[in-house]
């Protein structure tokens, strides 16, 4: 595990150190030219505020911008719209001055006004335009509206939000790009219909989206920092893993994601490309749904996580770009319990554990596999079948289900799984957004679940509220820590992998820096053809 470790973190450096070397390469970008990115699936919806997948955000960052945001290599926060903030000593009043001058894509002002109504938008249920349910508001504020106790604009470029407790977290998750701020006359120009026709602040301006098929965004001059090198970007859906990196080697796209790790030695072999690695900040996971028997037995759910073969899995399927994981955080997040032992691969135990649950002859269930590739499972019909073979071993006889990503989302935050595979990239930089989002009861509402293992202990959401409260960042750790003890022992998950994603891409693609939060602007990506 040790080993296993200091070569994911040995590479998590080296694709750091190569993005900077490639994003520096030449002393003058060049302006100019359309850059195709492919992806195995299309976007939900280009609401930002109103997704929760990768494969949308990754769109909506080119076209929106957040009050904060991350600086381009790390979580650290700095100035987006906002040019700066203070907060009063009790943590409970937060002041932001906002840009002059920035204009939203259809030519209206941003302001206070703007920030407000976005902000009343997704907390305040009986806002007119909260149209959906808005689920990361729900994830990282609590509810509706949470924390969140007031927004006001105390002038045209000063807003100030008022919390009714602490939360520690709070800068960082206004950097999250769910929470980019819409043009206030789009929102309620197209109303249900926003999430087709986006309208931001950001450096491109959305042109099409031909679903299932391809997305245009284009250049927007008028970016408030500086305008991007590109003039358009073409996000194209290549569903297939392999006919995906063949348009990447015949040259007609420029770059993607969802490469088969077994295809990283040929990406290294073909001078015509070069290969970017996103800094491990994941976890692929197993939900074991609790609101369904024999779910509900926690001996059942220790029996899966001995029954997995985790080790075999991460050397079949990510050629050394993964760990087998043992904690629902990634190890390069402070806050892991690396004192905690992880369950191991034991059939043995786990037969015994099921005849000491009721199931000495094993059940028949189902084993829900994501149709697309995830930077977490890069194959995943393959490691289905793969943990289908060990459940069998055990006497679980596990059909494998699977539909759309639109619908595999909506299905699983609605609960009408058994077992599901999923998984989540860190959005923030803080263990809040992996504990509080994915195992907190507070997600675990059919409709909208991050918890999509319904997974509800009372004794881990007082840890996790106490954590969230703290200033005190050693005392987070021990809560953490002691958060990931509570988890390990209920086994609402199997912990598969954390993985390091490659993304390879035509050696002409410059500037392009992947972040470890698994999206990002391409503002400073250009092409030396």
């Amino acid at each position: 595990m040790k080993k296993a470790r200091l070569v994911l973190v040995t590479l998590t450096v080296m694709a750091m150190v190569l993005g900077l070397a490639l994003a520096g390469f030449a002393a003058e970008p060049k302006d100019g030219g359309t850059l195709v990115w492919a992806r195995g699936s299309d976007a939900k919806k280009l609401d930002p505020s109103d997704v929760t997948d990768g494969e949308s955000l990754i769109v909506t960052q080119q076209l929106f911008d957040t009050l904060v945001k991350y600086n381009k290599h790390t979580t650290d926060v700095e100035p987006a719209l906002a040019s700066s903030w203070t907060t009063s000593e009790d943590g409970l009043v937060w002041t932001f001055n906002l840009r002059e001058g920035v204009k939203f894509h259809d030519g209206t002002d941003f302001n206070a006004d703007a920030v407000v109504f976005n902000f009343q938008r997704w907390s305040d249920e009986s806002h007119p335009y909260h149209n959906t349910e808005f689920a990361y508001w729900g994830y990282m504020f609590g509810g509706y509206p949470g924390v969140v106790e007031e927004v006001k604009a105390v002038s045209e470029y000063t807003v100030q939000f008022t919390l009714n407790q602490p939360q520690a977290p709070f800068l960082q998750n206004l950097a999250m790009p769910v929470f980019a701020i819409s043009s206030p006359t789009a929102v309620k120009k197209y109303g249900d219909d926003y999430f087709k026709n986006p309208v931001g602040t950001g450096p491109f301006k959305f042109v099409s989206w031909q679903q299932d098929a391809q997305i245009i965004v284009e250049r927007n001059d008028d970016y408030w920092d500086g305008t991007a090198h590109l003039d358009r970007v073409i996000f194209r859906v290549i569903p297939d893993n392999s006919a995906r990196f063949l348009e990447l080697q015949t040259g007609n796209i420029d770059i993607m994601d969802g490469l088969n790790t077994s295809d990283v030695e040929f990406v290294n072999q073909d001078k015509s490309l070069h290969l970017f690695l996103r800094p491990s900040f994941n976890i692929g996971y197993l939900a074991m749904n609790m609101d369904v028997k024999p779910f509900d037995n926690v001996k059942v759910r220790q029996a899966i996580n001995y029954a997995i073969n985790k080790e075999m899995i991460v050397e079949a399927f990510y050629s050394g770009l993964g760990e087998p994981a043992k904690n629902p955080i990634p190890p390069t997040l402070w806050g892991y319990n690396d004192e905690l032992e992880g369950y191991s691969y034991d059939p043995a135990k786990a037969r015994q554990l099921l005849k000491e649950a009721g199931y000495p002859n094993g059940f028949e269930t189902e084993l829900w596999a994501m149709p697309n590739p995830r930077p977490y499972f890069p194959e995943p019909s393959k490691i289905a079948e793969a943990m289908q073979a060990d459940l069998m071993d055990v006497g679980i006889n596990a059909k494998i289900v699977t539909y759309d990503w639109a619908t595999y989302l909506d299905k699983t935050e609605d609960g009408a799984h058994t077992m599901a595979m999923l998984g989540w990239t860190g959005d923030n930089g803080d263990p809040d957004n992996f504990l509080y989002v994915l195992l907190d009861k507070d997600n675990a509402v059919k409709g909208t679940a991050g918890n999509i293992a319904f997974y509800r202990s009372d004794e881990l959401h007082d840890i996790l509220i106490e954590a969230q409260q703290t200033p005190n960042h050693d005392r987070r750790v021990e809560l953490y820590e002691k958060a990931q003890e509570v988890i390990h022992n209920d086994a609402p998950w199997v912990n598969v992998v954390h993985s390091t994603p490659p993304i390879p891409a035509r050696n002409y693609v410059k500037g392009y820096v992947p972040h470890s939060t698994g999206t990002e602007q391409f503002t400073d990506v250009w092409l030396d053809k």
